[in-house]
């Protein structure tokens, strides 16, 4: 491996992807057991090397020189050897600046918290710092080594300006959960959550809830990657790379999310989306009827609307836990918010809004069967799509237009 990423656990990473398509080297993960660290080390076989948790501290003692910045900070995660020397540097308080300026030109006068007390909680307090905050106060839940309590932050910082996360509260595979209630920070006016996966945590979905601009850790990860780069060749990787790149993974990375009215053409432009980019196509009707043996009309019929909506929310909960794929949901996916913030959170929700003289009833759909039942389902349920959407797209035209309307506004 002449360059790569070493760390424990490895298995979810995105680096590789990221090096790649900057398209200078091949770039590799391995996964290194502590006890193997200091001999990989050592025999420094290597030309550059992100290093991951658990290892940001541990490599510090191999190393021959530290950059200023990784000092200060006590934390390594690149390391470039030259001339048979390594030298440890830091990118994450690069990314974190990057994801921060997304949200926010600069942090002037303003009061910041920082959960977690790690490694990338002193990036954040570096960053933060870096781009004029008047006051930095790490948050974990004992309040040491110089943090304090989430209790002392509810009371005593209430008022503070800009979050930032850098524990794994929220992260896959125990996504769902915040580290923290936002809405007793009333004036906070940024959060930024070191996470990528999922893309959408409990943390921003509650940020965007309450109208806080808030951004996922891909854009960090993805700068840091391109700081790296710059180390380990010499080479200069500019902004619109690093925009670039960040745009196709993220791209890559979602779920497009199909959520509308039953006849309003989800199975058809989900097949063709699926098609047009190759991937894969998840209708969560056609796993509920597989799970459960029957078809919809049955499961109605025999166990009745509520039994149907637990085993659809079931399904759902486990298709948006990874990304990448088209899910077409049945028209009720959306009575249930936590179905909601379940596909949001790797996905981007595309409204398909056909209009109500052409949805036609079949008697394959329990609740739209007939013409009358379609109306009502229209009036209680064109708001909650709305609600629920990212983006509409009217579907008056072709699936191929329909198609290619869907994939305009999400490049």
């Amino acid at each position: 491996m002449k360059y790569g990423l070493i760390g424990e656990k490895l298995g979810h990473s995105f680096s590789p992807e990221i090096h790649h398509k900057l398209g200078r080297y091949d770039y590799r993960l391995r996964e290194i057991a502590k006890t193997d660290l200091p001999a990989f080390l050592t025999a420094r076989d290597f030309a550059g090397i992100n290093v991951t948790i658990p290892y940001k501290t541990d490599v510090i003692p191999y190393l021959d020189e530290l950059s200023e910045l990784a000092r200060e900070i006590g934390a390594v995660n690149t390391v470039v050897c030259r001339d048979g020397k390594l030298y440890g540097d830091n990118t994450d308080v690069h990314g974190m600046i990057s994801l921060i300026r997304r949200i926010t030109p600069d942090l002037a006068g303003k009061t910041v918290l920082i959960l977690g007390t790690g490694g990338t909680s002193r990036a954040a307090v570096a960053a933060a710092t870096a781009l004029g905050a008047k006051k930095t106060v790490r948050v974990s839940r004992t309040g040491r080594d110089g943090a304090v309590t989430y209790e002392d932050a509810y009371r005593d910082f209430a008022d503070a300006d800009f979050l930032i996360n850098t524990t794994p509260v929220g992260m896959f595979p125990h996504a769902g959960v915040s580290p923290v209630d936002l809405s007793r920070f009333p004036r906070l006016a940024g959060v930024a959550d070191a996470i990528y996966n999922p893309l959408s945590t409990r943390l921003l979905l509650d940020a965007k809830a309450l109208g806080i601009p808030a951004e996922n850790g891909l854009y960090m990860l993805v700068a840091q990657a391109m700081k790296s780069a710059e180390l380990f060749t010499g080479e200069p990787v500019g902004e619109n790379e690093t925009e670039r790149i960040w745009r196709e993974l993220l791209f890559e990375k979602r779920n497009i999310v199909l959520i509308g009215m039953p006849g309003s053409g989800k199975s058809t432009v989900g097949r063709g989306l699926a098609d047009r980019l190759g991937r894969n196509l998840i209708d969560t009707d056609d796993l509920i009827v597989r799970r459960a043996g029957k078809p919809v009309t049955e499961i109605f019929a025999s166990q009745g609307e509520t039994a149907f909506r637990d085993l659809e929310s079931s399904v759902i909960r486990e298709v948006s836990a990874s990304g990448g794929a088209i899910v077409s949901t049945g028209g009720g996916a959306i009575l249930r918010q936590e179905n909601v913030d379940a596909l949001r959170s790797n996905g981007v929700s595309v409204y398909l809004d056909r209009p109500l003289e052409d949805l036609v009833p079949t008697s394959d759909r329990p609740l739209a069967d007939e013409i009358g039942k379609i109306r009502l389902l229209y009036e209680k349920r064109a708001p909650l799509y709305r609600a629920a959407a990212d983006l509409t797209v009217p579907v008056r035209e072709t699936p191929e237009d329909v198609i290619n309307e869907v994939l305009e506004k999400l490049k």
